[in-house]
């Protein structure tokens, strides 16, 4: 084995033979993008590189000059390292960039869908509705196989489909399959909103009857959080019995009436209903065995529904969608409700919710659980970011404990799912909260207790403090404790283990290689190839193209969703190349040369590079095609 060079602080520890520089790293990927079919591996040499970049990389590119990147030369990097220091990480700036249409001229619904009273809207319809002139100006395919056709029998999205050649017949007529045609997406996903809800969240004519009923319970001080509630270190001393003060209290109890009879002062909710009777008791509630679990995080942008489709086939056990604001749903957001959506494979589905206040929080609850198919309830009680934490929520809650029971404790009085919470372990790097709060969460019923080991403050910047995380879990017993930070081989889910937690949660590391729950159960390190890498990449784009569509925009919103994905996995370095194993999250890859073209092009941390995988799987970018990622300053316009 070869030795290992002197590797920098914070860097992996590679084999000698694959590291290299910086300007032959470049000049490799730019002599290799112009390889023969087969001949990639032979393309060039370490040595050719270094040939190439002292001058032969702008003939080899054949890129746009707008797609090359540019190498900085040592003048530029003392210009400009300290502009660069502040643009690493994640873009807090990224404007606000809506959807785009990448078709100017887009074909009628109505058309797409055979309604037989034609367009609703008529002469003011602002689509074609002349299939001929569409197709005159439509783009060209992307391929000639198209994957809702193979898998389903048929694909919805007829003509204005991207692969509408495998599927168009005479007269441009969608052909369907009869003999392989099976359920369609709609059929395979749950969890829609339906237009009819949509439509009485926006006129406000939903009614919240259980929350109701517990947000008057906390106005007039019956409910958690209120003032007859007696707290730690603010609790009155009860007055002795026979003492002048018992007497006063007793006396203020009670009223003397007309008949000489004493009537009650406290004010009661009202007469005892049948959903008094028949309201489901916490041992009744709808049990999940969470223990020795692998969870896959709620994880914001990438934790989409295809990503969660391909853990679950790595082996996640349990999935949790997106982080969701209570306010949104309860204004009935078709985006914020997609967040919600869950395949037929997520067997064991919770959904994530955020918000600072008990009443929006307690009605979210209720209409979720009135409305979708979910095994648990998670409150975002860890969210770090400064949106969410400056109006309270997400870290905020764990520092505002009043509210942050009367919203737990309403949760609970509604759902008929169990209810569990993601919290930090506090929210400056010196001050830990969590140890303080776990007690008092178990009082107020919660099922799941999950411990990311770092503050709000630290972020990802200090390793996760998992002896916390070991003490916490044993003051949760018996509730069930997750530890959450670090995790990116399964040694590091082994002593993560042995700390005492219940299971485990995993979020980056998933990110940076999916795989990683089939190293976890399987207990080995998959030296896994470019080649399968690059298949997992289009297994993504298949679930994707399935869920947003394979017309145009879904195409699109496709690519969108996997190039922010390979932001994260561009830091995976394959097993085979490591002088030590395994590699650590927070260890950065050094720059190397792979043992093969896409294991270095799948290497690259520029966007232009992520680009260049998107169109193997996805064909070419549109014209007016442009990318700022979340977490890297580099973009693609």
């Amino acid at each position: 084995m070869a030795a290992a060079r002197g590797a920098a602080a914070g860097e992996a520890a590679l084999k000698t033979q694959y590291v290299t520089t910086k300007e032959k790293f470049h000049a490799f990927l730019a002599a290799g993008g112009n390889a023969e079919e087969g001949e990639e591996e032979d393309a060039a040499t370490p040595e050719e590189c270094a040939d190439a970049a002292n001058g032969g990389a702008e003939e080899a590119s054949g890129e746009p000059e707008l797609k090359r990147r540019k190498l900085d030369d040592d003048a530029q990097a003392e210009d400009t390292q300290q502009d660069k220091k502040g643009m690493k990480g994640q873009n807090k700036s990224r404007p606000h960039m809506k959807p785009h249409s990448y078709d100017d001229r887009r074909l009628c619904p109505s058309l797409l869908q055979g309604r037989e009273n034609g367009c609703f809207f008529g002469e003011k319809c602002k689509f074609i509705h002349d299939v001929t002139d569409y197709m005159s100006t439509k783009p060209a395919d992307l391929g000639e196989q198209c994957y809702l056709y193979d898998t389903f029998g048929r694909c919805a999205y007829g003509i204005t489909c991207r692969f509408a050649g495998a599927h168009t017949g005479p007269d441009f007529k969608n052909l369907v399959n009869k003999e392989s045609e099976t359920p369609t997406t709609s059929e395979t996903v749950r969890n829609y909103l339906h237009k009819d809800l949509q439509r009485r969240l926006r006129k406000r004519q939903v009614t919240f009857t259980r929350s109701e009923t517990y947000l008057r319970s906390i106005r007039t001080g019956n409910g958690a959080g209120g003032q007859s509630r007696n707290r730690p270190g603010s609790e009155r001393a009860a007055p002795e019995p026979g003492s002048e003060r018992a007497a006063k209290v007793e006396g203020q109890k009670q009223e003397p009436t007309g008949d000489g009879s004493k009537t009650p002062l406290i004010k009661t909710v009202g007469p005892l209903t049948d959903a008094d009777v028949i309201k489901l008791r916490p041992c009744e509630k709808k049990q999940v065995d969470f223990r020795d679990k692998l969870y896959l995080a709620p994880l914001t942008t990438c934790g989409n529904l295809p990503f969660r489709r391909l853990c679950k086939r790595f082996g996640a056990d349990i999935t949790c969608g997106e982080m969701a604001m209570c306010t949104n749903l309860l204004q009935g957001q078709a985006s914020e409700w997609a967040l919600l959506k869950r395949h037929h494979t997520e067997d064991l589905f919770g959904v994530q919710l955020e918000g600072c206040f008990p009443d929006t929080m307690t009605r979210c609850a209720e209409l979720l659980s009135e409305n979708i198919d979910v095994d648990f309830v998670d409150i975002n009680s860890g969210c770090p970011i400064d949106l969410v934490y400056r109006k309270g929520g997400g870290c905020g809650l764990m520092t505002r404990t009043n509210k942050f029971e009367q919203i737990i404790r309403g949760m609970n009085s509604v759902l008929d799912v169990p209810l569990t919470v993601k919290i930090r372990t506090g929210v400056q790097q010196n001050c830990n909260l969590a140890h303080k709060l776990i007690p008092e969460m178990k009082k107020w019923g919660v099922s799941l207790i999950t411990l990311h080991g770092r503050s709000r403050e630290q972020r990802y910047t200090k390793m996760a403090d998992w002896d916390y995380i070991s003490t916490c879990s044993r003051l949760a017993s018996p509730v069930p404790l997750f530890g959450n930070g670090d995790i990116l081989s399964y040694e590091d889910a082994m002593k993560a283990r042995e700390t005492g937690v219940s299971g485990i949660m995993v979020a980056r590391g998933a990110l940076i290689k999916p795989w990683l729950f089939t190293e976890i159960k399987e207990g080995r390190h998959w030296d896994i190839s470019s080649g399968e890498r690059l298949d997992v990449l289009r297994d993504f784009t298949h679930y994707g193209l399935e869920h947003w569509g394979s017309d145009t925009q879904g195409v699109e919103k496709t690519r969108n969703f996997l190039l922010e994905w390979l932001s994260f996995t561009c830091r995976y370095i394959p097993v085979g190349l490591l002088e030590r194993v395994p590699q650590k999250i927070n260890e950065r890859p050094p720059y190397y040369l792979g043992r093969d073209y896409l294991e270095t092009l799948m290497a690259s941390q520029h966007v232009d590079d992520w680009i260049k995988i998107s169109e193997m799987l996805l064909g070419s970018v549109p014209k007016n095609f442009n990318f700022l990622p979340k977490h890297k300053a580099s973009a693609y316009k």
